[in-house]
């Protein structure tokens, strides 16, 4: 850690936010190559009903996602306020606390998946043409549970010490392990999304090795020993307060994926399957701009716990500046490129029109969608439970969920489509409300003191 002190104390905000930022996006670059190469090898097979499956089941995928971040985005916010104070040996019991936590509740996790499978294959809105599919993948989902939650957690673990490049090699480690087999897998061995399923878990396996070989090579300041294990002195609170918001988040978008598939599945396969496409190409916009902001977490972490207000608020403002600039630049690429990014995944002409109709769509928010997960990021990196929680639930909750029934009534398929876009402007204007009522705080309590 001691060679992470200049960075997030003196060194220039620009070189600070670029040094912790950078790898992270890296991370979310290669994260959005693994999902398009995943959905573009499924594409290869020519079967649009496989894609289709695949979208629906990607919300169950993402619940166990979210619950390692439960772990991961808890953990990195809490150690790097205790690292802040000076305090490592707190940092080593949350580190611990987060190893142990991420297994036991993956097993559990997948015991519960495998059990229940019938239950969640109808929740999920299967139909007859997905449900052999949808059930092959998430089969094998549910097995690699454990290794899926422990390696979400552990690559932002990492980044709470300021790690981020050793978080960045490890989820490289774990994607292209995972890009390598799918080809493989996919098409080689003719195995499908049952290859796709097996090729997401090895690459999580991989990941896994190599995070925990960082600790047992003891080149972190913090702890996977059991000996430092605890969740007494509120070491338990101060990851879930904010890890529980934070995974409510993904678990929100789970649930707001599966409503949308099933309101799209109201008008058939297809636009399942398009939309499935259309939102693979948007992470490009989206994953881009959150591994900026959850980069500079723990430099918005580490300052506020060092009570540092007036570098803590130039890194929001700077951040701020590079999300809107580099949001307006990705927005345009992807309305420019929009029919090409969707022929790239399959080549039906029904979902490649429906394709294009959703990519413009999305990108809507496109410039400005940075600034929601700035706010957010500031917000679970202060340790504030209950701002954090009142975003997270907005944007894939109590604004999507609503629009999506609201606007499919008013505008049918159109208004479907449009859902997104309207839930992230009302996410972004509430956010921003929240975020300059905990500065407006923080610059009365600078001053009182």
């Amino acid at each position: 850690m001691n060679t992470n002190k200049y960075l997030f104390e003196e060194a220039p905000v620009s070189k600070a936010v670029a040094t912790m930022a950078i790898p992270t996006m890296i991370s979310m670059l290669v994260v959005v190559i693994y999902n398009m190469a995943d959905t573009f090898f499924i594409g290869q097979t020519g079967d649009s009903m496989q894609v289709a499956a695949v979208s629906l089941a990607t919300p169950v995928f993402m619940v166990f996602m979210a619950l390692g971040n439960l772990f991961g985005i808890g953990g990195s916010s809490a150690i790097s306020r205790a690292l802040g104070e000076k305090n490592t040996t707190r940092a080593k019991q949350i580190s611990s606390f987060c190893c142990y936590g991420s297994l036991g509740l993956g097993i559990i996790m997948a015991a519960l998946s495998l059990l229940g499978m019938d239950f969640i294959l109808k929740i999920i809105g299967a139909s007859e043409n997905t449900i052999g599919y949808a059930r092959e993948y998430l089969s094998y989902i549910a097995f690699g549970a454990p290794f899926i939650m422990f390696a979400t957690a552990f690559g932002n673990i990492l980044r709470g010490e300021g790690a981020s490049k050793e978080s960045m090699i490890g989820n490289l480690i774990g994607t292209v392990t995972n890009i390598v087999l799918d080809p493989v897998m996919i098409l080689l061995f003719g195995w499908g999304v049952a290859g796709a399923a097996i090729a997401t878990v090895i690459g999580n396996i991989a990941a896994s090795a190599f995070y925990t070989g960082y600790f047992l090579m003891k080149k972190s300041s913090l702890s996977i020993h059991i000996k430092d294990f605890s969740i007494g002195n509120r070491i338990a609170s101060s990851v879930t307060s904010i890890g529980i918001p934070a995974s409510l988040n993904n678990i929100l978008m789970s649930c707001a994926n599966i409503i949308l598939n099933l309101a799209l599945a109201g008008y058939g396969d297809t636009p399942v399957a398009a939309m499935g496409v259309a939102m693979k190409s948007n992470m490009l916009v989206v994953l881009l701009q959150i591994g900026l902001c959850a980069g500079i977490q723990p430099l918005i972490g580490y300052n506020y716990g060092a009570k540092n207000k007036e570098r803590l608020m130039n890194v929001f403002k700077f951040t701020g500046l590079c999300t809107i600039v580099m949001g307006t630049v990705l927005t345009i690429a992807m309305v420019i490129a929009r029919q090409f990014l969707i022929q790239a995944f399959i080549d039906d002409p029904e979902v490649i029109a429906y394709g294009i109709r959703m990519v413009i769509a999305l990108q809507i928010s496109g410039p400005l969608i940075g600034i929601l997960f700035l706010c957010i990021n500031t917000i679970q990196g202060m340790g504030k439970a209950l701002p954090s929680l009142i975003l997270t639930i907005c944007r894939q909750g109590l604004v999507f969920i609503p629009s999506v029934f609201i606007l499919d009534r008013l505008f049918s398929l159109d208004g479907v489509i449009y859902a997104q876009p309207v839930a992230d402007y009302l996410s972004i204007i509430l956010s921003v409300f929240l975020c300059l009522g905990l500065f407006k705080k923080i610059e009365q309590q600078t001053s009182k003191n």
